[in-house]
């Protein structure tokens, strides 16, 4: 009996690996003919594309601290489309739309930049949204920490401690997530399990111990401070 019982953990044990991992990607070039289409299919192309998309996955899941499928999203396949249209990126549900003329005008290493711009949208496929109550500076602000984490920060961001508001959004709010996260490590990945039901800017108070605005000012004032002595 005690055998049987090991043998039915095993498998149920091995379920769950593969629940964990059982994604599937596929990466669609729907601009081929034309010269960004071109680039994409020889300077990045489908497979390494795809493996990206896995690789950024699974780094976004460690990230979040998502260690199992319940504490994730029910998403089981990732599009990636590759397309004739104006912008860099955009994400809709399981679907990432990637510009092929933003692919051809960009100038420097297209590779690495696309890399960076995919870990930035499988954040969006992964990330919680707070039931769509979070600012959209947060959201896209978390999906370049993500980025940013991963090693992937163009050199065309801003400097740290550089914008206007904390929610100003993506490389302005990747920075200062950063900062919140050396506050208290894990600290990104906390915010993001609180906003699986909602939002609420109380959520820098509860994990932090100050408002987001009073963290806000300490970050501005430890950068500037930081540049004074390096000066």
């Amino acid at each position: 009996m005690a055998n049987i019982l090991f043998i039915l953990s095993s498998i149920l044990l091995l379920a769950s690996t593969q629940q964990a991992q059982a994604v599937t990607y596929t990466v669609t070039n729907n601009a081929a003919n034309t010269s960004g289409g071109i680039r994409f299919a020889t300077q990045i192309g489908i497979d390494y594309s795809r493996q990206t998309l896995a690789s950024a996955t699974t780094f976004i899941w460690r990230l979040f601290q998502e260690n199992s499928p319940a504490e994730r999203k029910n998403t089981q396949q990732v599009t990636l489309i590759v397309e004739s249209m104006d912008g860099v990126a955009y994400t809709s549900a399981d679907q990432i739309h990637l510009s092929a003329n933003y692919v051809q005008g960009y100038s420097g290493d297209v590779k690495r930049e696309v890399t960076g711009v995919l870990y930035h949208e499988m954040t969006h496929v992964w990330q919680w949204n707070g039931n769509g109550q979070a600012p959209g500076g947060l959201i896209e602000g978390m999906a370049d920490y993500i980025r940013l984490k991963a090693g992937y920060a163009p050199s065309h961001w801003v400097k740290p401690g550089q914008g206007d508001r904390w929610d100003q959004g993506y490389d302005v709010t990747a920075y200062f997530l950063d900062y919140c996260n050396s506050l208290m490590p894990g600290f990104v990945a906390e915010l993001n399990k609180k906003m699986r039901g909602g939002y609420s800017d109380g959520f820098f108070n509860e994990l932090l111990g100050l408002s987001v605005d009073q963290l806000w000012s300490n970050y501005k004032a430890k950068l500037i401070r930081s540049q004074d002595h390096h000066r």
